[in-house]
């Protein structure tokens, strides 16, 4: 095969299956005395697979499996793929873990923001008392930029509304999931932005399309992995 026969299949120049091949994502190919490559099934079984493990685990970790493989590393590209399907189950407990807390606080979110409700505010003391967490922690995240609690602008005490509220017992549900502050803050500024629960609610319809789409890719590339490295094999043997 030539390099053109490679990318017909997938609407790609030839420019860059050329790239992959001097970037390992392909094995290196045999050369006419011309000096004019020559492809086999072999390589197209790899521009498969590796094109199928960009949407899978992102261009980066397919190029590095892809190098791992080149090199006789399986344990090392098993590893890249292991990581990626950590990540993805990460990912999927963290939305569990926000549509649990909408679910848990959409009612109060509601009321405190009502027309006739005038929504309180609590001191930065109030709000570590409720929660049941130290003054320190609440500080610590607004560093993170998970709390923008407004100023009091004769003392510069800290007042906290009821929004700055429902972002802390956010924070304090996910904190007790064991998840890090800055994922933490990335999961608050969602939920400060939708602005409503319904909003929110076709953002994390959406979030969880994006992971089903990305484990689907994942059995996709899996499927194209394998068969690969089959052919690979049995064409060293």
């Amino acid at each position: 095969m030539r390099p053109s026969d490679l990318a017909r299949e997938h609407g790609i120049s030839t420019q860059a299956v050329r790239n992959y091949e001097r970037d390992g994502f392909l094995p290196p190919a045999e050369r006419t005395p011309s000096g004019y490559r020559l492809y086999t099934e072999v390589h197209a079984a790899a521009l498969r697979a590796f094109l199928s493990l960009i949407p899978a685990y992102g261009h980066a970790a397919g190029g590095q499996i892809m190098n791992a493989l080149h090199r006789d590393d399986l344990n090392d590209a098993l590893l890249i793929i292991d990581r990626g399907h950590h990540q993805l189950l990460r990912d999927r407990e963290t939305l569990d873990a926000v549509r649990e807390a909408v679910d848990h606080l959409t009612a109060e979110w509601e009321a405190t923001t009502a027309p006739s409700t005038t929504p309180a505010t609590r001191t930065i003391g109030e709000l570590a008392h409720q929660l049941r967490v130290t003054p320190a922690t609440l500080r610590n995240w607004e560093d993170a930029g998970i709390l923008t609690p407004a100023r009091d602008p004769a003392t510069g005490h800290r007042s906290y509304r009821a929004a700055d509220i429902r972002d802390a017992e956010f924070a304090h549900l996910l904190r007790r999931g064991g998840y890090l502050l800055d994922h933490i803050a990335t999961v608050v500024q969602q939920v400060r932005t939708a602005g409503d629960t319904e909003t929110l609610s076709a953002a994390l319809d959406d979030w969880q399309h994006k992971l089903t789409t990305q484990g689907l890719a994942m059995l996709h590339a899996s499927t194209q992995l394998s068969h690969y490295l089959t052919l690979r094999n049995r064409t060293a043997a």
